[in-house]
Parts: structure tokens; C-alpha cells; sequence
């Protein structure tokens, strides 16, 4: 009866599978708006003020939420892990893809930044030190060559590789980290807890970089520019990050992290839809390929070999 017992209790709960892909599917809807309106916001707003500020918006509300339901500080090693969470998420990401999107279109960055989950699995892997299949390597360097081609044929052909891709391809490096490193810790801090602490901890620099900004070139813009920075600042920096690492968090996490593939697809479909970009065939080309691989890498990183349960108990016949 107990050894009956065990092997229920070791089922995942199917429940708890629904809950986990749900929470990660409204996070990833909520990204997939970030590439184009960002694009948007940096037609009006300096990039440095439109990547630093959003996170100084997001550190006021996840200071106030810490607050207000009286939160654990994080303690000893957390902090450090917290920072390479912030370095990725907050700073990376925001600032790098911010810079890149006043040199080229939404769907051009969301094509590159569709290396995310590919890469974020090479760093999980990395980092929890699992040893997948070759398959998994290989499908991580085919997406990575699909990308870095698609950025050059884009950009006019071998040695035009723009400016704008070397800092897209490091805001994906950033993000990956910070998503690896984010999905693990939060299930010690808890979900809204690990993205909060990580933009309070980050808040001193980001506001630094915001009144630098600020003094060099005060902010103007159009209603709908500001519109899509509010967005940007409490959207894709704090609740899309909530509902993203409390699905990780749930889990499973390896196929949570699957509805990630999805978020370029969205972006440059709303690319076309919200801000009129012509998606080519080379677009939905370099999009596919990318997303295959990138698929690829994650379904070949699940598959391991079956161990047989040795403590299980035969029942007599």
C-alpha cells in the first residue's frame, strides 16, 4: 500500500501542469508586446531614459508591494544571484534592446531576440548542470547560425552586419541569464517576490542612469509614446515577470519554458498589426527557422533515458 501510495504522490499534478503553462502563457502575451513598443517609444524618448526608466517605474511599484505584504528580505548568497538577475532583466535587456531599436524595425529585433529560448536552455543547462543529448547543442548552434544569417542577408550581405544586432544578440545573452538564474531562485523567494527584490536592488543605478539621461536631453513625447513606455515600465518589467516566473516556478519548467517559442511570433505579428511593418518572407523565413530551432533544443533537452524505480516493492503473484 505505501509503495502504492509513493508512486501516486510522484505524478505531477495535472492541475498543477495547467496552472504552471497558464501562468507562463499570460507572461509571455505580455512580452510579446515588448519589441514593438519599445520601437514605438524610442521614436520620441531618448533610449537610455526609455531602458532605465521603465525599470525605475517598475522598482516603485515592486517597493511598494514588498511593503505593503511585508516580504522576507533575501538573504546572504540570494543577493548576488538577485543581481545577475537584475543585470540580465532590468538593466541588460531593456537598455541594449533600446539602443537597438532606434537602428532597426520591430520584426528585424524580433527575429534575432527568437534565439531567447535556445539560449536560455543552454544557460539552465548550464547552470544546473544537466548533460543533454547532441541533438540539444546542435539545434542550439543551428538557431544561432539561422539568426546571425538572417541578420546579415537582412543587413545587406556578409560585412554588413549592423550595429543593432551585436546589441540584440547581447540583450538576448543578458535575458537568457537572467531568465535561468530568475527561474531557479524563485522557488525559494517566490515568483513576484524574485523579479521585485531584483528591481529594488537594481533602483539606485537605474534611477542614476534615468537623471543622467533626463539632465542631457529632457524627456518629450507624443501621448502614444508615453503610452507605450508606461506599458514598457509596469507591464514587461514587473507583471509580465510575475505571471512568467510564478508559471517557471510551478512548473514543470522545462515545458513551461516551451510557450516562450511562441513570443516572436506574437512580436512580429504585432509588429505588422500595431505599427504597419511590412513582414517579408525573409522575415517569416528567419522567424520559422529560428522558432524550429529553438524548438528543437528544448524538446531534445527533455528527453532522458528511464530509470527503473529500485526501491519499488514487487507484489507478489
Amino acid at each position: 500500500m505505501s509503495a502504492q501510495s509513493s508512486a501516486i504522490a510522484s505524478r505531477p499534478d495535472p492541475l498543477s501542469t495547467h496552472a504552471g503553462l497558464g501562468w507562463g502563457l499570460l507572461g509571455v502575451a505580455a512580452f510579446s508586446f515588448t519589441v514593438p513598443l519599445t520601437r514605438v517609444a524610442v521614436g520620441g524618448l531618448d533610449p537610455l531614459f526609455a531602458g532605465a526608466g521603465r525599470a525605475v517605474v517598475a522598482a516603485a511599484l515592486a517597493a511598494a508591494a514588498l511593503a505593503l505584504t511585508r516580504q522576507r528580505p533575501p538573504r546572504g548568497g540570494q543577493w548576488l544571484r538577485l543581481a545577475v538577475v537584475a543585470g540580465g532583466v532590468v538593466a541588460g535587456f531593456p537598455l541594449l534592446t533600446s539602443y537597438a531599436l532606434t537602428e532597426v524595425p520591430a520584426s528585424h529585433g524580433a527575429v534575432v531576440i527568437a534565439m531567447l529560448p535556445a539560449t536560455t536552455a543552454v544557460i539552465a543547462v548550464l547552470r544546473t548542470g544537466e548533460r543533454p543529448v547532441r541533438a540539444f547543442w546542435a539545434y542550439a548552434a543551428l538557431g544561432a547560425v539561422a539568426a546571425v544569417g538572417f541578420a546579415v542577408v537582412q543587413g545587406g550581405g556578409p560585412g554588413h552586419l549592423q550595429r543593432a544586432d551585436a546589441l540584440l544578440v547581447l540583450a538576448v545573452l543578458a535575458c537568457a541569464t537572467g531568465y535561468a538564474e530568475g527561474g531557479v531562485i524563485s522557488r525559494e523567494l517566490g515568483s513576484w517576490q524574485t523579479i521585485s527584490w531584483a528591481l529594488v536592488l537594481a533602483a539606485p543605478v537605474m534611477t542614476a542612469l534615468t537623471a543622467a539621461s533626463v539632465a542631457a536631453r529632457p524627456p518629450s513625447a507624443t501621448s502614444a509614446q508615453w503610452l507605450c513606455f508606461a506599458y514598457l515600465a509596469c507591464v514587461s518589467m514587473f507583471l509580465g515577470f510575475v505571471a512568467w516566473y510564478r508559471g517557471l516556478a510551478i512548473g514543470p519548467m522545462a515545458q513551461v519554458s516551451q510557450v516562450q517559442l511562441a513570443q516572436p511570433v506574437l512580436s512580429i505579428a504585432w509588429a505588422g498589426l500595431l505599427l504597419g511593418e511590412r513582414v517579408t518572407w525573409l522575415t517569416v523565413m528567419g522567424g520559422s527557422a529560428v522558432v524550429a530551432c529553438a524548438a528543437g533544443a528544448s524538446s531534445s533537452r527533455r528527453r532522458a533515458p528511464v530509470v527503473p524505480d529500485r526501491t519499488a516493492v514487487k507484489s507478489p503473484i
